[in-house]
């Protein structure tokens, strides 16, 4: 029998560079409602929920994924493990499928292939994860682990950076019955497409993403990933839009890339 396999979207309405991006109007709806379309047509999605916080600010993504008929759970602002481990109880899920809402562009055929993956597989691996060393644009992250295994981090993880980062907390876990750390199961993309930026985080992004969607969503509102790397191939004067920002060099990959080098005990 299959596991249920639930995807979390991660979105809060606090930004540095852009607040309130979630909720940005593409094609007359926010943001985190296309990114909840487009999700949603996973073939191996059970359910789709949305991981926010209890800060009031966080009152709007409630309204709209409620108007929506979308699952959500409130949590922790600081401690997004504990966030995404209790909203997993909720919704009984056995694998996860974490997706920041931040990415509007996302493809669901990304997401089926890298759970797809992480199924075949599963007994020897915990958590895949397709973009460890970057060949989707920036904005197409997608991470499956098991419950057990976010679980374990949930009850074990004490480093501040790591309950903020929920990859971190997974990937620095000891399995317990070999005391190794985790093997992670890449899914790569079919060719580098790296250097593009499909992430909504600048002005920038948010001016590139609505001209993507002008171009495609009224002929084809089910357009792919594909489909806008055609686009930019039409039209390469779009990727200068957001190019000053350097796609897949956040923090959170920084931090991620810095714990799986360290020896166990060590902290980052």
């Amino acid at each position: 029998m299959r596991p249920k396999i639930v995807g979390v979207i991660q979105a809060r309405m606090e930004s540095s560079r852009l607040p309130g991006k979630v909720l940005s109007d593409l094609c007359g709806e926010p943001a985190l409602v296309r990114m909840i379309e487009r999700v949603r047509r996973c073939r191996l999605l059970d359910e789709v929920w949305i991981a926010t916080t209890t800060d009031p600010t966080d009152d709007a993504i409630v309204d709209v994924v409620q108007a929506h008929g979308a699952k959500c759970f409130r949590g922790s602002a600081q401690d997004v493990l504990d966030r995404f481990y209790r909203c997993a109880q909720d919704a009984q899920a056995q694998i996860i499928v974490r997706l920041t809402a931040d990415c509007p562009l996302h493809d669901p055929s990304v997401i089926d292939e890298t759970i797809r993956a992480m199924l075949t597989v599963r007994r020897h691996f915990v958590y895949a994860y397709n973009n460890l060393e970057p060949t989707y644009p920036d904005g197409l992250d997608v991470e499956v682990f098991t419950f057990e295994a976010l679980q374990q981090a949930a009850r074990t993880c004490q480093h501040p950076l790591e309950r903020e980062h929920v990859r971190l907390a997974i990937t620095k876990e000891h399995l317990p019955d070999t005391g190794q750390r985790p093997a992670i199961l890449t899914v790569p993309a079919p060719a580098d497409f790296s250097h593009l930026r499909f992430v909504l985080d600048e002005p920038e992004d948010l001016d590139f993403i609505r001209r993507v969607y002008a171009a495609l969503y009224p002929q084809t509102p089910l357009f792919t990933w594909l489909d806008v790397v055609a686009l930019l191939t039409r039209c390469p004067w779009m990727v200068a839009i957001n190019a000053e920002f350097n796609a897949n060099a956040g923090v959170d990959g920084v931090e991620f890339q810095r714990s799986i080098e360290l020896e166990p005990g060590e902290h980052p």
